[in-house]
């Protein structure tokens, strides 16, 4: 038994070895310096005041001249060729010109070309050397999945002094990614080795998802029988612990021993952050659920919602369906807003946000046990924000289920039942220290994560001088016997 962990704890380390010392390092990268997105903060800066004197025509003529039969949402936004309706539905988004209702995408690149200047210069960046550099359906930086429904992108690169790159989605006009050459300098050496995430793997999702969960089982195989031989490899020597090891061997089984505990956690922990639903839940809706929670509205009625009774002046009108009912999100600035009730051609004003008592009356329809909502709040064991700073986030507990539902937008950020509540200490609290009171203390949880991922690649690399010293030995051998 012992004879077989040696055999499986080397034969998988030493292959392993270079990736666990990778892995190390760049945790330390990435807490600095993480994967390149686009705040919601930063796609607002970008927008423009609506132009709504214009003979504009409806959302609801939008929908019809996109074809689209059941959206998840539609917004106005003004881009640099007029004001057009973006509207999003399972798996895609498209863009309507609101004043023509022709189709919107963009085809022409000087047209992406312009929305990334005027972009830039509304966030405050030079754009005066801006110029298309790519139009490519992947690169390193646009191969997650939420990318999918704005592909092929424009890049343009800005050619300012932080080596700025702004991606305009060719589907609605969108900028939907920005990046500089220090966050992408970083990330060649952070997020990228860290996720095994080339673009020729990352772009075709399934076989990386394959790739990696493999890598991280076998990782986790060799760091437990590494796990499990560190204490059966002592002995004892006049009332004291020795080791049996000298020399490398000596500082791997002593390190090995020290940070066992972390070492299994966050190799176990990364791993599972790989799990997509194998082990655990996803936290996604089901089809009832998604059908209560967002119902089916008659998406008709928006034809009868004048653009001009929008109070103020707009950067983006958004419509959304909650509990069946057609609510209108006028925003102004980033937390300036104003949520209403389309009922007809009556608009009822509903406040900055969802009011408890709609959120309550909806999601009583969920199940007969539904609680009454409470919002969450700083600190929370399961912390969720608003992409509207201060917005409260409302969890609504049905049974041994919890929904939270962000009153800013009246989108469900997650649905947590309890193999999901596991999942979030087991994965993201484990592997990222994101518990409450660390949060609460950010240098500490600073210092732990640079402290433990430094500690973990010192023992890596004893580990790697062992099996590189085996792998001459065995060399060395198949030439004296050659």
């Amino acid at each position: 038994m012992i004879r077989a962990l040696i055999l499986t704890h080397r034969w998988l380390s030493i292959p392993l070895g270079p990736l666990f010392v990778l892995w190390f390092a760049t945790g330390i990268v990435m807490h600095f310096v993480p994967f390149p997105t686009q705040t919601e903060s930063e796609r607002f800066a970008g927008l423009a005041s609506l132009d709504l004197t214009a003979g504009l025509r409806s959302p609801a003529e939008a929908l019809a001249a996109g074809g689209i039969d059941r959206p998840i949402r539609i917004r106005l936004m003004q881009r640099a060729d007029g004001p057009v309706y973006v509207i999003t539905a399972h798996g895609r988004s498209t863009a309507i010109h609101a004043d023509t209702l022709a189709a919107a995408d963009v085809t022409d690149p000087n047209l992406a070309l312009s929305i990334a200047r005027t972009t830039a210069q509304r966030r405050g960046l030079d754009a005066s050397g801006a110029a298309i550099a790519a139009r490519d359906d992947y690169d390193q930086w646009t191969v997650p999945n939420r990318f999918d429904s704005h592909r092929p992108l424009y890049r343009i690169a800005l050619n300012d002094s932080q080596g700025s790159e702004i991606y305009v989605s060719s589907r609605t006009g969108e900028v939907v990614l920005d990046t500089t050459h220090f966050e992408r300098a970083w990330n060649y050496v952070g997020s990228v080795v860290h996720w095994i995430y080339p673009t020729v793997l990352r772009k075709d999702w399934a076989a990386w998802n394959i790739v990696v969960w493999w890598l991280s089982l076998a990782a986790v195989m060799a760091a437990v029988t590494g796990a499990l031989l560190g204490p059966i490899r002592l002995r004892r020597r006049k009332a004291r612990l020795s080791s049996r090891y000298r020399g490398w061997h000596l500082w791997h089984h002593w390190a090995g021993l020290v940070c066992m505990q972390f070492l299994l956690t966050w190799i176990v922990s990364g791993w599972l952050s790989m799990d997509h639903g194998r082990l655990f839940a996803t936290g996604h809706l089901t089809a009832s659920e998604d059908a209560v929670l967002t119902g089916a509205p008659d998406w008709t009625r928006l034809a009868a919602a004048p653009l001009t009774a929008v109070p103020g002046e707009a950067r983006e009108i958004e419509w959304f369906a909650f509990g069946g009912r057609l609510h209108q999100r006028a925003r102004r600035a980033l937390m300036q807003q104003q949520i209403s009730v389309l009922d007809g051609s009556a608009r009822h004003i509903v406040g900055r946000f969802l009011q408890p008592a709609e959120i309550n009356a909806v999601t009583a329809h969920l199940r007969a046990d539904c609680a009454r909502s409470i919002e969450v709040e700083p600190g929370d064991d399961h912390p969720f924000t608003s992409e509207v700073p201060g917005a409260p986030v409302h969890r609504v507990v049905c049974g041994d289920t919890w929904y939270h539902v962000d009153s800013a937008s009246g989108a469900v950020l997650e649905k947590l039942d309890p193999s999901r509540r596991a999942y979030r200490w087991l994965y993201q609290a484990l592997h990222t220290l994101d518990f409450p009171t660390l949060l609460a203390h950010a240098t500490l949880r600073t210092l732990l994560i640079v402290g433990l991922c430094g500690l973990g690649a010192a023992f890596s690399i004893t580990g790697m001088v062992i099996g590189w010293r085996r792998l001459r030995l065995l060399g060395g051998a198949s030439r004296h016997i050659g």
